[in-house]
């Protein structure tokens, strides 16, 4: 039996009433934003930074860029026909989301440091109560909620860290004040930031030591430039650079069967173990930065950079634990003692909602917490809506992240599918709307049924899963099928209700 639900304090003066709340200014926030401007809705997006951005704001670490393609990985009704190169950097994306905020006029309504640190449903007024560590209160009938899965820094625990008298940061909060020449450096991961900041601060450092936990298949990049008279023809030809968008997510997709199927997977595999053994050019390191695991598991990474790296002679992979960190030094559990002077911590975020959750409270109807909801797992229906929070909408929520294709054709799915449930809802004459039970068991069995037998439950560990090993991440099918499925909103799906009625009582099936 649940416990029972404490009620969120009342606040003194009467909150500013508001449509929908947007919780986070990156590309999701932007997206709902402009789209429920151009319905007329009254609404306001609260960001805790100081500008929009989010991933792209904060990851402006050395060498930075995008492993999805500049005209795929941007708003298909926003299209940038002057996109540099292929794979863009973080500046030209963050002047991309900056000058879609312009655009759009999208800057008055971003409420810019309010940090969101509470949402509590309200089932007498059919009101969200929106808390924010300013003090500041609000009420919004619908929530959207897009603070995305990687935004918090994962800080590692490791014996003697807090000793350490060098300088010490997370790649996610680059200290560009800091001057890597000739200083002598250790970066801890070998994820998707390190494979980029590491061979930029190789050029400088005097020593480089790479600290690898676990390898990651690293495929080479596309580095092609879009040259001047590329780009003045796609401004010039609207539809040939529609076309070319479209060609790069057709080539995305196809992407896919080689993860739904792991023996075309290991076909690749020989691929890129003989793409290390060229680049690295020493059978013993290459051993040592081939995964033993099968390609797609974990998240492939993209760089021309990485492997020819550890040619460097101010380059050492070390694959030791660390047994502790002295003040000017780290020691690994073999003994060997190395003089640092920096430590990077290239070790990713913490994704699991259980955990990033757990300072964030948010309660739905009597009887639901979510950190409780989820304490088993985490999922939502189409990773949108969950049951037991009406009108609370998720953008990239449980099981809708991709490992092929651009996450901005996710979010642009279910901006439109959040937009038909509010149009639903009037249609109907109610105040909110919460996904049935059984409809979000059903989908969920079926997401998970469709992940065996895939790639990512081959056998290896990784941030798309919980500690008991369920993918709460991924979408096992193609992007084209997702939008095909999220194109309208199913009423049959979900029950309404009216506010100042029990919440039993004014459910209409």
């Amino acid at each position: 039996m649940n416990a029972p639900q404490q009620s969120p304090p009342r606040p003194s003066a009467t909150p500013e009433e508001l449509e929908v709340a947007i919780v986070g200014a990156g590309f999701g926030g932007l997206c709902m934003a402009i789209q429920l401007l151009a319905e007329g809705e009254r609404f306001a997006i609260l960001e805790k930074g100081a500008e929009v951005g989010g991933t792209w704001r904060d990851n402006s670490y050395p060498g930075a860029e995008c492993d999805v393609q500049s005209h795929l990985y941007s708003f298909s009704f926003a299209g940038k026909p002057d996109w540099s190169q292929r794979y863009a950097g973080w500046q030209e994306i963050q002047q991309y989301i900056l000058e879609t905020t312009e655009r759009f006029g999208v800057r008055p309504y971003i409420r810019f440091n309010q940090q969101v640190t509470g949402l509590h449903f309200d089932p007498d007024i059919a009101r969200w109560c929106v808390i924010m560590a300013s003090g500041l209160e609000l009420r919004a009938r619908h929530v959207v909620l897009v603070t995305g899965p990687l935004h918090i820094p994962n800080l590692p625990r490791l014996p003697g860290l807090g000793r350490f008298a060098g300088k010490v940061f997370h790649s996610a909060q680059w200290d560009h004040g800091y001057a890597p020449a000739g200083t002598r450096i250790a970066s801890l991961g070998t994820g998707g930031s390190a494979i980029q900041y590491c061979p930029r601060i190789a050029l400088a450092a005097s020593r480089l030591h790479v600290f690898q936990r676990t390898p990651a298949w690293v495929i080479p990049r596309d580095v092609r430039i879009y040259s001047a008279a590329a780009q003045k023809r796609f401004g010039r030809f609207d539809a040939l650079r529609r076309l070319h968008r479209a060609r790069l997510y057709w080539t995305n997709e196809s992407r896919v069967w080689p993860i739904f199927h792991p023996a075309l997977a290991r076909g690749l595999q020989r691929l890129a173990r003989w793409n290390i053994r060229r680049a690295v050019g020493d059978e013993s390191l290459a051993r040592k930065l081939t995964p033993d695991y099968t390609i797609g598991c974990k998240r492939v990474l993209i760089s021309n950079e990485w492997y020819p790296m550890f040619r460097r002679p101010n380059v050492e992979l070390v694959t030791e634990d660390i047994r502790e960190i002295r003040e000017h030094s780290i020691v690994t559990a073999d003994g060997v003692e190395r003089p640092v002077d920096c430590i990077i911590l290239g070790t990713g975020f913490v994704v699991d909602p259980r955990i990033y959750m757990q300072g964030f409270p948010v309660t739905g109807l009597p009887g639901h917490e979510l950190a409780r909801d989820w304490q088993a797992g985490a999922e939502a229906y189409y990773g949108i809506s969950v049951t037991g929070y009406p009108n609370l909408h998720q953008l990239v929520g449980p099981n809708t992240a991709l490992g092929h294709n651009s996450i901005i054709f996710m979010i642009e799915a279910q901006v439109r599918y959040i937009m038909d449930c509010m149009r639903t809802l009037r249609a109907y004459g109610m105040d909110y709307l919460d996904v049935q039970p059984a409809a979000q068991a059903q989908f969920n069995e079926r997401i998970q049924r469709a992940l065996q037998g895939t790639v990512w439950s081959s056998g290896c560990r990784s941030w798309y899963q919980q500690a008991d090993g369920r993918n709460f991440t991924i979408w096992p099918y193609s992007t084209w099928r997702y939008w095909l499925e999220t194109r309208k909103a199913d009423a049959a799906q979900y029950r309404f209700g009216r506010a100042r009625e029990s919440a039993t009582a004014s459910l209409v099936d």
